[in-house]
């Protein structure tokens, strides 16, 4: 979908038994019926908010579920990041940011993990239930992972919102291996070391999920 300007994207499933397939509501045996109804403009269409980081090198890339920022390797990330008037430098094992098709997935572990981990310090207090996030919403949500306090780090600007009128701004303190890829793919990044910005907010382009 995030390689699509446009275009209408029909999910099918290849296993029923093995996915849920959220997105992939149809399997192959649909295909005939689906197809020409597809052509005749009478099948509905979702909107999917898509993610995009515009970096200050130019480099860009556009994202379904999440972006991933942060070193390449296990290492620790340090970067500073910025969301409106609040500015601070961070070091964490990396921040996702999650698009509401991408909040029930590595966005929902992160919050399962910390909610688990304060249940229990909490000795046994009422756990905090996961939302996920519409879709179609105008915004995304972001997480640092594991941020560290320290003399040079802080922790305060640990999860919120950003949207096209307030951009997350993150500026890599990373001299080498930081890297911004989408969607769980290692293998689809951008380099993102020491000096370059990048700027991540909603994208431009909508994605359409045929229904």
């Amino acid at each position: 979908m995030k390689y699509l300007n446009g275009q209408s994207l029909v999910g099918v499933n290849p296993d029923p038994h093995r996915y849920d397939g959220a997105l992939l509501p149809f399997i192959a045996g649909d295909m005939a019926r689906l197809l020409p109804e597809l052509l005749a403009h009478r099948r509905p269409l979702k909107a999917i908010t898509m993610a995009h980081a515009r970096l200050s090198d130019g480099q860009q890339l556009y994202a379904v579920n999440d972006l991933f920022v942060g070193p390449k390797t296990h290492t620790s990330a340090r970067y500073e990041i910025t969301l409106e008037k609040v500015t601070e430098t961070q070091s964490s094992s990396g921040i996702i940011v999650a698009t509401g098709l991408g909040s029930t997935a590595w966005m929902r572990s992160i919050f399962t993990g910390a909610a688990m981990l304060m249940h229990e310090a909490a000795s046994g207090q009422p756990e905090v239930p996961f939302s996920a996030v519409p879709w179609d919403a105008p915004y995304l949500r972001f997480a640092v992972r594991e941020p560290f306090p320290s003399i040079a780090t802080q922790t305060t600007l640990v999860s919120g919102k950003t949207d096209r009128r307030s951009p997350l701004i993150i500026r890599s303190l990373m001299p080498e291996n930081g890297v911004i890829f989408s969607d769980g793919i290692e293998a689809d990044f951008v380099e993102f070391t020491s000096g370059i910005a990048a700027s991540i907010s909603v994208a431009d382009k909508v994605g359409q999920l045929v229904y």
